[in-house]
């Protein structure tokens, strides 16, 4: 049985299509990719996933469960968490203190409490969360102010802040976007981390490298529908997602979003030695 089942789903905004037949399933214990050109549908997909938009048509099934009318925040108590591809952290609190916050579905208490005096059950939330940091290399950085830091560190920050909330699946929208190749590596060795303690992931973003050396699967969108879905290998030989990319129009699209300007023999390259990376905003 998949933990998440994306079956035929479609998304207007008046007479604006974002998503017109989005489809794919999700197994647990797996890193799945999400990826495709600029304005797939991508992030609107995930946030039809979470809860912040209705689907028009088509159904959302996760853990077994509709998706349909459901907040986000319930979504998160049922084990769904997401970090954003606009950062979001709390500013002027500390990296504990934001991650104590994503621990709040998890605390009998009032929710200030986590923040405030030191109760029984606050310490107990507390010491998961330096546990947590622990985990992810953070530790060090537990009492400085989260708005300080650098960006990259304040990406890994919003993950263990989606992390507190112990999720069955975590979904990661661009967690990449604007960094550095070591910085993305980083993040790579994260997600694999993650996903070796039993989190399943769904990964979206542009890097081809980066899909590649985590994803167990891929699905490709383009123009609001899933194109093709396999193994990234098999994926990037695909005519389909080679001509989502690279056809009409694709290059001069990528090339007006001032990323990396791609070539049809550049991505055939990255395609047979998995380096290289297709940039791309939803």
């Amino acid at each position: 049985m998949s933990l998440l089942s994306v079956d035929h789903v479609s998304r207007h905004f008046g007479g604006v299509v974002a998503v017109s037949d989005a489809a794919f399933e999700i197994e647990p214990g797996i890193v799945f990719g999400l990826i495709g050109p600029n304005g797939a549908g991508k992030t609107t997909v995930v946030n039809l996933i979470t809860g912040y938009f209705a689907p028009t048509a088509g159904a959302i099934i996760f853990d077994g469960g509709s998706v349909a009318g459901v907040s986000p925040f319930k979504l998160a108590a049922r084990g769904l968490a997401r970090t954003f591809q606009n950062l979001q952290l709390f500013e002027g609190v500390t990296v504990l203190e934001n991650v104590l916050i994503g621990r709040h579905l998890a605390f009998r208490g009032k929710r200030w409490q986590l923040l405030g005096t030191r109760s029984r059950e606050e310490k107990t939330q507390r010491a998961f969360a330096l546990d947590l940091l622990k985990q992810l290399n953070l530790e060090s950085l537990a009492d400085a102010d989260a708005s300080s830091l650098p960006y990259g560190v304040r990406r890994r920050v919003e993950i263990a802040r989606a992390l507190a909330v112990e999720p069955k699946l975590l979904l990661l929208d661009e967690p990449t976007a604007g960094m550095t190749r070591k910085e993305s590596d980083d993040i790579g060795e994260l997600i694999k981390s993650v996903n070796a303690t039993g989190v399943t992931v769904l990964l979206v973003d542009h890097n081809v490298r980066l899909v590649t050396a985590v994803c167990d699967r891929v699905a490709v969108m383009d123009w609001g529908e899933t194109i093709v879905e396999g193994e990234p290998a098999a994926v990037w030989r695909d005519q389909r997602v080679k001509d989502a990319y690279l056809g009409t129009g694709r290059s001069a699209r990528l090339a007006e979003a001032d990323e990396f300007v791609v070539d049809a023999q550049a991505f055939a390259a990255a395609a047979a030695s998995n380096e290289g990376a297709v940039h791309d905003q939803d």
